[in-house]
């Protein structure tokens, strides 16, 4: 996996009320060179949110690479790294508690997006001393805004 590149990628989601007006924000960087990506929708989650920003980011990826990916969200992170999401779907979306899982039209998009890549998960604490995660935010907020009414 050595000639993999390295991109790294933050993301994060917002939601004016939960369901409400929602935006999700992005930032992809390789090799020094830095891309925003942002996007909303007028009624969603904040989970929904979180996860379209690291759906919208890695499809940008057009070819197979190492992924740092960074989010506030213990939800996606989680999911992934502890591969609850694999269970999942295994179960027919059904998760552990035999609860139907949430979201996943959107997990069944992302699933065969980190499949494609070797994938790193990092969980970063909102709001606080990460100035990409907070620039994702501020992406989000704006995207959020543009959809109240």
């Amino acid at each position: 996996m050595a000639d993999r590149k390295l991109v790294t990628i933050y993301t994060d989601g917002a939601c004016s009320g939960n369901p409400g007006p929602g935006g999700w924000g992005a930032i992809l960087e390789y090799n020094g060179i830095e891309k925003e990506l942002s996007g909303g929708e007028a009624d969603t989650t904040n989970n929904r949110m979180e996860l379209t920003a690291v759906i919208e980011a890695l499809k940008c990826l057009k070819f197979p690479c190492e992924v740092d990916l960074y989010s506030d969200s213990k939800y996606v992170i989680d999911a992934l790294s502890k591969g609850w999401v694999w269970g999942w779907k295994k179960k027919g979306w059904i998760k552990s508690d035999k609860k139907p899982a949430l979201n996943v039209d959107l997990w069944e998009q992302l699933l065969p997006l980190i499949t494609t890549h070797t994938m790193n998960y990092h969980w970063v604490k909102g709001h606080a001393e990460n100035p990409k995660n907070n620039r994702c935010d501020q992406l989000a907020v704006a995207q959020s805004q543009a959809y109240k009414r």
